[in-house]
């Protein structure tokens, strides 16, 4: 949307406002939404209740960002810190190259030159100016408040994660507007770093970086003789980590979310009912974080937000309406092949033209011992973007004398991305939601699931996908060549040389999926196809993912429970809601333990041979298994050898009875008897071997969370565990959590040696260690909202705490609820709930020391 739409559009969004609420005692009142605090003087109330939730009263975005960043900064100033860090592209001035010191990984560098690479910096300070100004003013609050956390608090009192450490700085509007865009690239841009540093048309050592001074090139190393061997050493390194660069993976595998939105139709009251369950990192930027944001009778919100997004609220309601999101299916980008032109790699072919590819040169500041040295480096950009490369040996995506491969990156530069948050927390009713849509291409790579209190239930998949013609749409749908590419790497390759391909910006509104029902909207990561069973959807851009395609076995427990949970009227309350959404059952428990017992029982003794020549004795697991309840709690018995087997199943190899889309949620089923299953089994069971874990374990015993200690770049262990119920995806659980380490983020975890799989000699997906699972990952900011004749009612959890800091007495106090309870605790919305579990106050003011 360009600027000036913005700002007219901010300024109906006022006018609309106006009226549209107020005190009880003045409900006649006129409000607007006014984005500057008037005169520039800040102005927030905070209060805290229960489990260091803040609540921010202020009369104006500006101010109301103001409170949040100071209130967030409080809980996580160390990980926005950090972040900055890696915006300015300082990791490897400050940390060294590596994110494991000494390992020889290159990460510190390949991060500095690859934000450097996607200009996210560069784009900030161009298009910073231009944002409406209701971004400006939510951007520079919050700035201004985290600021004035860092400036009170003193860098030495921080977290002890980055207290005293020189690279916790006050940070600028520009900057945080740079991570913004750096968020929104995550699922896309961000995944080729390594391939984008690999990329070089000449066959050679070219693409390493060099030590730069104005007479540097890449064949010229002139390097004062101190840092000759560091700069030999660097370069050795990154030859041998290149030939570990990978292509991104698009399977969402542990990664991803549940979320439904319940209709008049679905519930027991006629109102709407909302399952926000997503699952994300407990670790670094992708943590939530819980806020209630209000400016009275305008704007009066709760939610989660991810770290350092100023002002609003990602995932929530407010006195009308509720969505959540989950990772969509969709692909925000493209890689297009490139034909380049005889006797020249720098220039392809483009329907009758010839085009340049460019080079351009960056260079970062990397820790030498007591000193620093500069290095430089040269990347490239076809006029869709940067070019990528895998290394030779992959034989993929090559830098040849014929062809070569570039990225279309339709996240990059979002300029839209705080505004659609904010016109979504602003609206009252379904209409008003839609239009946020229609405005706005903010919402980077997540499906949206809403209800709202008069009872509709709506789904979108609004992510920044490509507008491709007809013609190029039909071709990737049919062509064999492109259809064969996007099964084998999970997303296209596109012909370059033709301007058939070439998209005319993001899709719009009317583009884009959706689905509006009485009864229920829900999504598990799966495409948009089987949003609802009742009604399929089809025919949508190919961009947005696979439609008529099997199901995760996540989303068919979600549509299990959607079907058989809401009791013997089959209409849901908010008890029942919340029960589905913590019953822990596992769908390929349900399909298969009866048979999988069958088949290992009538095996017996005999040693189950695997095809690497291992015998194994299944006996005794699959006595212990028929202690296994197939629902995963803490005192379910035997559930990790379960779990282990789990991790074996192929779903195309173990189920007899193909995929049928006209029952999607029963197929692929009925387990295999031709002796592979049995071979899947014993594959776990060695893998349990391994360990000293008794089979007959309660899952609470093996499975939980245990927060790591930092000191000045150490990681600890603190001590203290807390027994997890939950399961894993490949479980087909619901209320997911894992041991995957999914978050870019310089603090390292504790983390315990895992077992190395008998048969690939890699480490188990499943995480599986001599402790268990210590688990990083799964269901953090999750609620149940219902809307009733008297407002909203909700409850909800953040399942690792609000606070990240070791010190605070909010870093583990809801990790402890959840392990003690197994439920979701009440959440505080109206006021008077707030005043009455205050726990802590702050007026906060610019004008006050």
């Amino acid at each position: 949307m360009n600027t000036t739409a913005k700002h007219l559009l901010s300024l109906s969004l006022a006018l609309l406002l106006a009226g549209c609420g107020g005190d009880d005692n003045d409900t006649n009142s006129e409000k607007t939404l006014v984005a500057f605090a008037p005169g520039g003087k800040l102005s927030a109330e905070i209060r805290w209740t229960d489990y260091g939730v803040p609540h921010i009263t202020a009369d104006n975005l500006q101010s109301l960002a103001y409170g949040s960043g100071f209130a967030y900064a409080r809980d996580n100033a160390c990980i926005l810190a950090d972040q900055m860090v890696k915006i300015r592209s300082e990791r490897a001035k400050y940390f060294g190259p590596d994110k494991i010191a000494g390992s020889g990984d290159s990460a510190h560098l390949i991060s500095d030159f690859g934000y450097l690479a996607l200009k996210v910096m560069a784009s900030a300070n161009e298009h910073y100016p231009g944002l409406s100004d209701n971004s400006r003013a939510l951007v520079e609050g919050y700035v201004a408040g985290y600021n004035r956390y860092l400036e009170e608090t003193g860098i030495d009192n921080l977290d002890p994660a980055c207290a005293g450490q020189s690279w916790v700085q006050p940070i600028t509007a520009q900057e945080l507007t740079a991570y913004i865009f750096a968020t929104s690239q995550l699922a896309s841009g961000e995944s080729f770093m390594e391939l984008a540093f690999f990329a070089n048309p000449n066959d050679d050592d070219s693409y390493l970086p060099y030590a730069f001074n104005p007479a540097a090139t890449a064949s010229s190393q002139d390097v004062e003789p101190s840092h000759d061997k560091l700069l030999t050493g660097l370069r050795q390194n990154i030859r041998r980590q290149a030939g570990n660069f990978t292509i991104p993976d698009q399977e969402h595998g542990d990664l991803g979310s549940n979320g439904w939105g319940l209709g008049k139709d679905k519930t027991e009251n006629g109102q709407g009912i909302l399952l926000a369950n997503p699952h994300f990192p407990y670790t670094g930027h992708l943590r939530f974080w819980q806020s209630h944001v209000t400016i009275p009778g305008v704007l009066d919100v709760m939610g989660g937000s991810l770290q350092g997004l100023p002002g609003i609220v990602n995932i929530g309601f407010n006195q009308n309406i509720a969505w959540t999101h989950t990772v969509s299916n969709s692909r925000r980008f493209v890689l297009y092949q490139l034909r380049l032109s005889e006797d020249n790699p720098l220039q392809y072919q483009y329907d009758d033209d010839t085009r340049e590819i460019s080079k351009q040169s960056y260079q970062i500041a990397m820790k030498a011992g007591d000193s620093t040295i500069t290095l430089a480096k040269d990347y490239y950009y076809s006029h869709h973007g940067l070019m990528v490369e895998t290394p030779p040996e992959m034989n993929l995506l090559t830098w040849s004398e014929t062809g070569a491969f570039t990225l279309r990156d339709a996240a990059e530069e979002n300029t839209d991305l705080i505004d659609h948050w904010l016109a979504i927390n602003l609206a009252g009713n379904l209409t008003e939601f839609q239009q946020a849509y229609r405005d706005y291409d903010g919402i980077p790579w997540v499906n949206t699931m809403y209800a709202d209190d008069a009872g509709n239930a709506f789904y979108i998949d609004k992510t920044r996908v490509l507008n491709l013609s007809d013609n190029a749409l039909a071709q990737m749908r049919t062509d064999p060549e492109l259809v064969a590419t996007r099964a084998a790497i999970g997303f296209d390759i596109l012909p370059g040389n033709t301007s058939v391909f070439e998209p005319d910006g993001l899709n719009s509104y009317q583009q884009a999926p959706k689905l509006l029902r009485p009864d229920y909207v829900q999504n598990s990561n799966d495409s948009y196809w089987a949003t609802n069973l009742n009604e399929l959807m089809s025919g949508y851009s190919i961009l947005y993912g696979d439609d008529l395609a099997p199901l995760s076995l996540r989303t068919r427990m979600g549509l299990t429970l959607l079907s058989d949970s809401s009791g013997e009227d089959g209409l849901f309350n908010a008890g029942e809601v919340e029960t589905a959404l913590l019953s822990n059952r596992s769908y390929l428990a349900e399909a298969v333990l009866a048979d999988l017992l069958n088949q290992c029982r009538a095996q017996g003794n005999e040693p189950v041979t695997l095809n690497n020549g291992l015998a194994v004795n299944i006996a005794n697991a699959c006595n212990a298994l028929g202690n296994f309840s197939g629902v995963m709690t803490q005192d379910s018995r035997s559930g990790h050898i379960f779990k282990e087997f789990a991790f074996k199943f192929d779903q195309d190899r173990h189920f007899n009875r193909p995929f049928d889309v006209n029952d999607p949620l029963n197929t692929p089923n009925d387990l295999a008897t031709d002796g592979s299953v049995l071979q899947a089994f014993a594959a776990a069971v060695a893998n349990i071997n391994q360990t000293s874990l008794d089979y007959n374990a309660s899952l609470g015993s093996i499975q939980f969370t245990e927060k790591t200690l930092h000191s000045h770049g150490e990681a600890n262990a603190s001590g203290l565990r807390f027994p997890w119920a939950g399961s894993t995806h490949r479980e087909g659980g619901f209320n997911v959590f894992s041991p995957a380490d999914g978050d870019s983020t310089l603090y390292p975890i504790h983390q315990y040696p895992g077992v190395l799989d008998v048969e690939s000699g890699r480490p188990l997906a499943s995480g599986l260690s001599e402790q268990g699972y210590h688990l990083n990952y799964g269901s953090s900011w999750m609620f149940v909202v219902s809307f009733t004749d008297s407002g909203p009612s909700a409850r909800g959890l953040l399942a690792y705490s609000q606070s990240s800091d070791s010190e605070s007495p909010h870093m583990d106090d809801q990790n402890r609820y959840y392990s003690e309870h197994g439920t979701l605790r009440p959440l505080r919305f109206a006021r008077q709930e707030v005043l009455n579990n205050t726990i802590d106050k702050r007026e906060l003011s610019s004008d006050q020391p």
